[in-house]
C-alpha cells in the first residue's frame, strides 16, 4: 500500500546555520533519505525550501487571493515528503518514526488515493 510521509518541522530547523548541531541535523536527514531510497520502498519524495519561500493561492468567487509565505501560522511547517510503498500502516509508521523530525516536530502518515485503493474500499 502507498503512504505519504509528510515531515513537519519547527521553524528553527529551517534556519541555515553552520553550527555543529545544524550540520549534524542535516547529516541525519541525508542518512534517513538514503536509507528510505536504498530500502526500495520510496516511490518519490523531496525536501522543500523554507516556508517563507512559498506562495498560497485561494480563489474566492472570481478573485484570486495570493499570499506570500505559508497560509497557516503554526509552530511546525511542512519540510518535505516521501511516498512509500509498504505492506501496511505499521511499516509506514516504522519509517515515519525514523525521520529526524519525529522527535522535534511530527510526521503525518496518510494513505495515497489510488484507483486500486478506492476499488478495494468500495468492496468492503
Amino acid at each position: 500500500m502507498q503512504y505519504m510521509l509528510m515531515f513537519y518541522q519547527p521553524a528553527a530547523e529551517f534556519e541555515q546555520r553552520d553550527d555543529a548541531s545544524s550540520q549534524a541535523y542535516r547529516a541525519s536527514w541525508i542518512a534517513y533519505a538514503d536509507a528510505v531510497r536504498q530500502s526500495g520502498v520510496a516511490l518519490g519524495g523531496h525536501g522543500l525550501l523554507p516556508p517563507m519561500t512559498g506562495t498560497t493561492l485561494r480563489v474566492r468567487g472570481d478573485k484570486r487571493q495570493v499570499q506570500d509565505g505559508p497560509f497557516a501560522d503554526t509552530k511546525e511547517q511542512l519540510g518535505g515528503y516521501f511516498v512509500v510503498d509498504v505492506p501496511d500502516l505499521d511499516a509506514a509508521l516504522e519509517w515515519a518514526a525514523r525521520a529526524p523530525c519525529a522527535a522535534s516536530g511530527g510526521v503525518e502518515v496518510r494513505p495515497v488515493f489510488t484507483a486500486t485503493a478506492t476499488a478495494g474500499a468500495s468492496q468492503t
